[in-house]
């Protein structure tokens, strides 16, 4: 599968964003989608994953509250809408997808054999 993020820019603290990552093929519903960010010198973060074949979703708990993952499967999209962004949401936003994970590595980058290119998020004080 092929992955398009999309959906950054420059918001104020308080502000919303809605970030997109479309999937190419047909089988969409087989993959556990997650969305991952990188703050610049730093590592790649899980930030939440919406898993196949059920309505399940997992967050860390920073965005707990403030992010939704939805996955439109006719559109083999999924979705990031962030809200009362801050700061330190400020980081480069990767998509990523995989078929074969299970819960305990879901936070783990290294269980994801498939990368969207990454779309930047700055949030400005």
């Amino acid at each position: 599968v092929q992955l398009q993020a999309s959906g950054g820019g420059l918001v104020q603290a308080g502000g919303s964003l809605r970030l997109s990552c479309a999937a190419s093929g047909r089988t969409f519903g087989r993959y556990t989608m997650a969305w991952f960010r990188q703050a610049p010198g730093k590592g790649r973060d899980f930030v939440a994953a919406a898993f196949r074949g059920s309505s399940s979703t997992h967050y860390v708990d920073s965005v707990k509250g403030r992010f939704t993952i939805s996955r439109d499967t006719a559109k083999n999209t999924v979705y990031l809408q962030m809200n009362s962004l801050k700061p330190d949401d400020t980081a480069v936003y990767y998509c990523a997808a995989d078929t074969t994970l299970i819960l305990s590595s879901i936070q783990n980058p290294s269980a994801y054999n498939y990368w969207g290119q990454g779309t930047l998020v700055t949030v400005s004080s």
